[in-house]
């Protein structure tokens, strides 16, 4: 596959990776949104949820007044069965019995403008508004396999599961959602020990919630989801956790706040006050002394209805995953701290890339085009600053430049042909 394949360089991508925001590759909305006396169009609208430690913003903007103070006091925040169930519900929006939008797996929004995701011809157009947090999953392990102590390196997994199946067991490993954040962190980790998701097991949906009952039975040998899933599978004995997303790949973007595009353009004022009120509750999610009160408030029968004890240490960055144990809040879930909060562009091509080497999306993808119509990053720098966000804890770039994973495999958005060409395991598409 060569260079011009994949059309992911040029001076255009470039600009949109490098530049300030308003290159015109990303739809700036009129000044004055979010202006002061400019009050929303409408005071509800309907954002689903999953029960997952990820969703805390949104969660946490109903329950302490964040959307009433931005005059929008009727915004009612749904729990969704699955990721298939979130997708269905934005498909109809609100005004089908859906909802307007979602806490939701980064990729989604991007599979669902391309179409896919959805049943509608042509895909849904989705906006990315703000990252929700970064880090704070998990990749767990059957406790069958305990005896081998997998950290990082999945190599020892290969005999293993080659070892299963010569004695004719299905091997599979669970994810949330095909081409979803916990796909992407399931299959690189796999793959990074030479171990092919495609060829080496079979790689099944699971709801989050539905994860630790099922490998109680033993569906599957192993399975990534975030929080409190992981902390619960330890607490209740049912297996192992292998590694915190946060040492597969530090700061590692996660879960967005997105609205489908029709909302935005029809209600531009309210877009903003939702914004503002996610923002002003990933900080209050962040500070350390209000840990306590925001686990409290997710484990409520409403929201989560889980023990309290099951989200906890996680949320304080005390891992205990079974094999291990150990503190470091530089690995906890962050909402807002080391600019959690703030939708890179440059994340957002990572996972465009990622789906396409596993077959979910084409290398022929004009990634700079549906970048530019989903990620509005924009919108963020303008709520940020109407929350008065001071201007050094506004990244400077829509791009945090390279990243580098536990494998020391880098990731350069200047260059992601290099990247995908790099790799060994890998199933592409044209």
């Amino acid at each position: 596959m060569s260079q011009s394949d994949m059309p992911l360089s040029g001076p255009s991508r470039r600009q949109i990776l490098a530049g300030a925001a308003g290159t015109g590759l990303l739809s700036v909305l009129p000044r004055g949104v979010f202006a002061q006396g400019a009050g929303p169009e409408v005071k509800k609208a309907i954002l689903g949820y999953i029960a997952l430690t990820d969703a805390a913003p949104l969660i946490v903007a109903r329950e302490k007044g964040f959307f009433a103070k931005h005059g929008m006091p009727e915004v009612d925040v749904q729990k969704q069965a699955s990721w298939g169930t979130t997708r269905d519900n934005l498909e109809l929006g609100s005004a089908g019995g859906g909802i307007d939008g979602a806490h939701i797996l980064t990729p989604m929004p991007y599979l669902m403008t391309t179409g896919k995701i959805t049943k509608t011809p042509g895909g849904v157009p989705m906006s990315i508004l703000s990252r929700l947090n970064t880090q704070g999953q998990g990749i767990m392990l059957a406790k069958a396999h305990k005896d081998l102590k997998i950290g990082l390196d999945t190599a020892p997994l290969k005999e293993r599961f080659a070892q299963l199946k010569a004695g004719g067991k299905e091997v599979k490993v669970a994810v949330t959602f095909p081409g979803g954040t916990h796909d992407c962190w399931m299959r690189y980790w796999l793959a990074a020990g030479g171990v092919d998701p495609d060829k080496d097991c079979q790689t099944i949906v699971v709801p989050p919630p539905q994860m630790v009952a099922n490998a109680k039975v033993g569906n599957m040998e192993a399975y990534c989801v975030g929080e409190p899933w992981p902390l619960q599978t330890v607490n209740q004995d049912v297996g192992y956790c292998a590694i915190t997303t946060g040492e597969l790949w530090k700061n590692h973007p996660e879960k967005s706040f997105a609205l489908r595009t029709e909302f935005v353009e029809k209600y531009l004022k309210a877009t903003g006050a939702l914004l503002a009120a996610v923002l002003e509750a990933a900080q209050w999610c962040d500070r350390d002394e209000n840990k306590d009160e925001m686990c409290a408030i997710l484990a409520k029968r409403e929201w989560f209805k889980v023990p309290v004890e099951d989200i906890l240490d996680r949320s304080k960055g005390k891992f205990d995953l079974g094999v291990r144990s150990f503190e470091n809040k530089d690995l906890m879930q962050k909402y807002w701290r080391d600019a959690a909060s703030y939708p890179f562009v440059s994340h957002d091509l990572w996972f465009l890339v990622e789906d396409m080497r596993w077959g979910y999306l084409p290398t022929t993808l004009d990634t700079k085009a549906l970048l530019g119509k989903v990620n509005r990053e924009d919108l963020w720098r303008e709520a940020a600053k109407a929350i008065g966000v001071a201007a050094a804890d506004v990244p400077a770039s829509p791009s945090r430049g390279k990243e580098t994973f536990f494998d020391g495999v880098t990731f350069d958005p200047a260059n992601p042909m290099a990247y995908l060409e790099g790799l060994k395991i890998k199933k592409l598409v044209g």
